[in-house]
């Protein structure tokens, strides 16, 4: 039976691969006649490096503040606070039957993190100068 099975898996498959490979055709196909036909005439205006139709100035590694870091990783570690947040208000009411103790411990997680904001907001980090 296992030589069933396994001939079984491949007639399965087969539409999945047929269909890769004809994608992986058309596109290969598409890439080869684009590159055949195509235009080659080169010139410094079609190879500058331009952003949303304007032309580039400057050099594109400049330095960012540090507060544009600050404000994402900020932004991160709230945003994970909900992730936690949202299950367990949606669960609240059966947890709450077992006992108060689920309801101390969402209260203590976000006294941590009103401290933790607490402490970014008295040392400015969420100032923007």
């Amino acid at each position: 039976t296992t030589g069933g099975q396994t001939k079984r898996m491949l007639i399965d498959y087969l539409p999945i691969v047929l269909l890769f490979i004809i994608t992986s055709g058309f596109a290969l196909t598409n890439l080869g006649i684009s590159y055949l036909v195509g235009p080659k005439k080169p010139n410094p205006v079609k190879l500058s490096p331009y952003e949303s139709g304007v032309p580039s100035f400057g050099d594109a590694r400049l330095r960012f503040s540090v507060k544009f870091y600050l404000v994402a990783m900020l932004f991160i570690i709230f945003d994970i606070e909900v992730v936690f947040l949202y299950p367990w208000a949606v669960v609240f009411r059966d947890l709450l039957a077992q006992g108060p103790f689920i309801f101390y411990e969402m209260v203590v997680f976000l006294g941590v993190l009103g401290l933790g904001l607490a402490y970014v907001w008295r040392k400015g980090g969420l100032e923007w100068d």
